[in-house]
């Protein structure tokens, strides 16, 4: 059987965030090929262009199934389509996750739609701090969830790599800025984050042996690379 393209609906149309390894993985748990999923969007949900192939883009990564895709590969798999939902992480993929269009996003912001979807685009948020606030709030975007969104998670990793590293209390106003919690619940969480780096580093070094260096500066990148997520964990964990 030769491959039948894509409608364009199913190609201009974004679809929800997409988790590829819950698909493969719910796939083999029934015993199916991606040719036996194919067949059956094919034959129960009216999509002709599926192919193994198509099946196989999505359970890679390669590309992503639209909303009706998405819809009828759940049904092939015998799952709701919230299990093959992955956690959204950009601008788009939260609207997507809404349900919203574009232009109900812009102007619910106060954004004109070329500026808005540019800024989607790019991943580079422009806007105030009440279309910040209105933009979560639509969206319901936790804190963690609007700092990524807004393109601000890199400025907010180097500053706290910065407070683990060196003098914390010199970071607590710049993370505040990003961050807008209690100044003493900010200090808490980057003084936690100083103490734990700097306690890890110097108990890998007490190890002695000659790769105790080696191990100490793997342990720390380590540390460091996750420090975000640490630095949510914190915050949260005192809020609770």
């Amino acid at each position: 059987m030769s491959p039948v393209p894509r409608p364009p609906a199913h190609t201009r149309q974004p679809g929800p965030p997409f988790n590829a390894p819950a698909a493969r993985r719910l796939r083999a748990a029934l015993g199916m090929t991606p040719d036996h999923v194919a067949h059956g969007l094919r034959a129960s949900y009216a999509l002709p262009h599926a192919t193994p192939d198509l099946v196989i883009s999505w359970e890679r990564g390669a590309l992503t199934p639209t909303h009706p895709e998405l819809t009828a590969l759940a049904g092939v798999l015998w799952c709701s389509p919230g299990e093959l939902i992955g956690r959204p992480r950009t601008l788009r993929e939260h609207r997507v996750a809404q349900g919203f269009a574009p232009e109900d996003v812009a102007r619910a912001v106060g954004h004109e739609f070329l500026a808005y979807t540019r800024m989607e685009e790019s991943g580079q948020w422009r806007g105030t701090d009440r279309q910040s606030a209105a933009l979560a709030e639509l969206l319901d975007l936790s804190l963690p969830d609007l700092v990524t969104v807004t393109g601000l998670e890199a400025k907010l990793a180097d500053l706290l790599r910065t407070a683990a590293r060196t003098r914390w209390q010199a970071y607590v106003r710049p993370v505040g800025r990003i961050v807008p919690l209690d100044r003493r619940l900010l200090e808490e969480a980057l003084q936690e984050l100083h103490q734990d780096y700097q306690g890890q580093m110097v108990a890998t070094l007490s190890w002695g042996g000659g790769s105790a260096a080696g191990e100490a500066s793997d342990a720390g990148r380590d540390f460091l690379d996750r420090i975000v997520d640490t630095f949510w964990t914190s915050l949260e964990n005192r809020t609770a």
